[in-house]
């Protein structure tokens, strides 16, 4: 079962379509909410389509009640739909660091801000790490800055796992970093910053830091085959 918006709920207004799900604006007992569903792939098996989208869901829901535990800040979660294959969870009021960064890329880059956006980014994914967590998708697109207090939010836990090996760690740092060099060079070496601040966040750091200039390196060398 899917959502339809203009047939259903007017008041679904779609922002986002991806592979996997659709984003949605809505309301939830009157409170501005966002709505993420995961849609049915036609090409599957419908007995086996069901399972993987049951899955996927509550690992999400999981994974992001998880990082709150862990004191990182992600939108509150409100409802788990197993009917309809969505999530409803909390507004967030405030511009992404994606954007906020190519702002800085026009118009010149404010240092203090820089600054605390990437102690922030720092502090969360080393949080994120300790406690097992695999984000998945770190990009400036999936983090947010609350209006009013600049707080640092966390969104889309899609790809989200749990592990504790380095090499996943390192990897997660990794799409970060290489999101930084193409969508934001004009902004400096703005990873070393916020890994500066994950050294200060995770206990775990040393072996993290170790894999991931074992995945720099692996990298480096499929640009140069490439």
């Amino acid at each position: 079962m899917e959502i339809k918006a203009d047939i259903k709920d007017n008041s679904l207004i779609l922002l986002k379509q991806g592979a996997e799900a659709r984003v949605f604006e809505s309301a939830f007992v009157g409170r501005r909410s966002i709505v993420k569903e995961r849609f049915s792939k036609k090409y599957r098996h419908p007995t086996l389509d069901s399972k993987l989208t049951l899955k996927r869901l509550n690992a999400e829901a999981r994974c992001m009640t998880k990082a709150r535990r862990l004191g990182v800040t992600t939108p509150l979660l409100y409802s788990v739909d197993h009917v309809l294959h969505t999530l409803t969870f909390e507004f967030v009021e405030g511009p992404s660091v994606k954007d906020v960064f190519l702002e800085f890329g026009s118009h010149g880059v404010v240092e203090e801000r820089l600054n605390d956006i990437a102690l922030q980014i720092g502090d969360a994914i080393g949080k994120l790490h300790d406690g097992g967590l695999i984000h998945g998708d770190l990009t400036t697109s999936n983090m947010l800055l609350r209006s009013g207090t600049n707080q640092l939010v966390l969104i889309d836990f899609g790809l989200s796992f749990t592990s504790t090996l380095p090499e996943d760690k390192a990897v997660d740092l990794y799409v970060l970093e290489r999101a930084l060099i193409s969508m934001h060079s004009s902004c400096g070496n703005v990873m070393d910053r916020i890994l500066a601040s994950y050294r200060k966040s995770s206990k775990q750091w040393s072996s993290t830091f170790n894999k991931l200039a074992e995945v720099r390196q692996r990298g480096r060398k499929r640009t140069m085959v490439g």
